[in-house]
């Protein structure tokens, strides 16, 4: 698949996102799409929203738990591309207008002091880059109809990238055994989740290693003051208008994620 090519498959996942109208997967409209290209496509688009003023704020790491890889036949990671326009503050209202079929993931954010770049990175220097970890909810999105996603459907879809929401009370990153942090996620007060960090690759820390290693070949390097968001310690959870999403983690503490129909129906309700 040539540059053109990754242009006009990267527009179309950016129509689905402002029509909010999902696509048939691409591996299925595109037979032949490879990892490269898929990851040529989400650069394609990372370009045009630099372009649009949402420069790049952090990454995700992706498929970082054995069941997910066994469900869609990999042996590693992804990763896609945090932008200034998916954080959202918390407690603040969510509009569901933004996304197509939603759902949050608890996480163990990093935010970098100073830059970390690879390859050969170890976890040692991986730990001295960050300079602390939050409790975070990942709102991850499709732009692939019915979720029916294989490897390449979501690396060129930004790693089903959707949004996040960060904790307010950072934690030095020493404080806290990250395999060890235990995390409930409640629906409106209702528990449908617990994890462990250790369901992220055995540590969190092993994705931002991982990350860095990986994007370095490329010759990225994550910056400092960019927030790295390691995988879910838990399965994803579907949201609708009016839920209410807490992450509690042992040591960490919660952020909280509230969703609601639109900004319009939100004020009119006030």
């Amino acid at each position: 698949m040539d540059r053109a090519t990754h242009g006009v498959v990267a527009e179309e996942l950016q129509a689905a996102r402002r029509s909010r109208e999902p696509i048939p997967p691409l591996s299925r409209s595109h037979p032949g799409l490879t990892v490269d290209d898929a990851y040529a496509i989400q650069l394609a688009q990372v370009r045009a929203w630099t372009e649009e003023g949402q420069p790049v704020q952090g990454h995700k790491v992706g498929l970082t738990s054995a069941a997910m890889q066994r469900q869609l036949g990999v042996d590693q990671p992804d990763y896609g591309h945090l932008m200034g326009g998916m954080f959202h503050l918390e407690g603040l209202p969510i509009p569901l207008d933004a996304f197509i079929s939603p759902k949050v993931e608890p996480e163990i954010a990093f935010v970098l002091k100073r830059p970390l770049s690879g390859p050969g990175v170890n976890a040692a220097q991986a730990l001295s880059a960050v300079d602390y970890v939050l409790p975070a909810i990942e709102i991850i999105d499709s732009r692939i109809r019915d979720w029916k996603i294989g490897l390449v459907d979501t690396v060129a879809d930004n790693a089903s990238s959707g949004g996040v929401v960060l904790g307010s009370r950072p934690v030095p990153v020493g404080a806290v055994d990250l395999r060890l942090a235990g995390c409930v996620l409640s629906r409106r007060g209702m528990v449908v989740g617990t994890g462990a960090g250790g369901a992220v690759l055995g540590s969190p820390l092993n994705a931002l290693v991982w990350l860095a290693n990986t994007v370095g070949r490329l010759g990225v390097t994550l910056a400092a003051g960019h927030v790295v968001l390691p995988g879910s310690v838990c399965a994803a959870v579907p949201v609708a208008a009016g839920d209410c999403v807490t992450a509690t983690f042992g040591g960490l503490g919660s952020v909280t994620a509230r969703f609601v129909r639109d900004q319009a129906h939100e004020q009119e309700d006030a």
